[in-house]
């Protein structure tokens, strides 16, 4: 058996009295796509931050690929393999798509010269982006925003991708263009763990779903068996749900059967 990529072990995080980790333990493997789900405020960004080095856990262990990194900085973590997308982009805004993701290149993958411009050049094309490769990134719409910020994660060259809600405002054929990048990332080796509202996206690319709440994992194993679990679907679904799980898709409703909105979270 493979050893561990990542492993949180006993990690808890609070904010006051609010409860982000609760000793909770994960253990990803090399290879692996895992979709994180869970209510707003459920703490999945947060767990990410404490994946990447954004958050330091007040208690627990973190390791990556068979080394502590707890005490380490999320730009020293970067360099060892671990690459992040942001709920909300992050672009450098007066700079090109072309220059946010050399500098993503150069400082998170630690390419120089001609190997960060190949790289830059390559990650730009397989998530579509190179028609853009001049424009300012301010001035980008919703789509291309998200695709830069997974271009950018990608050229950090990382090991272990983390996604958060890169799909969240997406029409339907822009989903699927998105799920489809994933899967050839995941093909190329590269361990992917997603936090998504967009849940017939996960379906599409994970084999193994996790849903947390209240600091905690309450469900963990392959997507229909967890979406399917009648504790998943009180914390996450509540009582009004749309459910097509023979066709890939679970989605949160509002009271009046539309479709939840995106809602950021801590």
């Amino acid at each position: 058996m493979a050893s561990p990529l990542l492993q949180l072990e006993h990690v808890t995080k609070r904010f006051g009295r609010v409860v982000i980790a609760e000793d909770l333990s994960l253990t990803v493997g090399p290879g692996e796509t895992v979709g994180i789900v869970g209510p707003n405020g459920a703490g999945k960004t947060s767990l990410f931050g404490l994946i990447s080095g954004d958050l330091a856990p007040g208690a627990g262990e973190v390791r990556f690929a068979g080394r502590a990194v707890t005490k380490l900085d999320a730009a020293t973590r970067c360099r060892l393999g671990i690459g992040r997308t942001y709920q909300v982009p992050r672009p450098f805004g007066d700079m090109t798509v072309f220059e946010n993701v050399l500098v993503a290149a150069q400082q998170g993958g630690g390419l120089r010269r001609r190997a960060s411009y190949a790289a830059a050049v390559e990650v730009l094309d397989r998530t579509g982006m190179s028609g853009d490769a001049n424009v300012p990134a301010e001035r980008l719409g919703l789509l291309q925003r998200k695709r830069l910020e997974l271009a950018r994660a990608l050229a950090t060259r990382p090991t272990l991708l983390l996604l958060d809600e890169v799909a969240g405002g997406l029409t339907d054929p822009e989903v699927a263009q998105l799920v489809e990048i994933v899967r050839g990332v995941n093909a190329e080796g590269i361990t992917v763990i997603w936090i998504e509202h967009v849940v017939r996206a996960l379906t599409a690319v994970v084999s193994r779903l996790m849903c947390l709440s209240g600091g905690t994992f309450v469900g963990d194993g392959d997507p229909a068996t967890v979406l399917a679990d009648p504790a998943v679907r009180e914390v996450f679904l509540g009582t009004e749900v749309t459910a097509a799980l023979a066709g890939g898709s679970l989605e949160p409703s509002s009271p009046d059967g539309s479709p939840d909105g995106e809602r950021s979270e801590p």
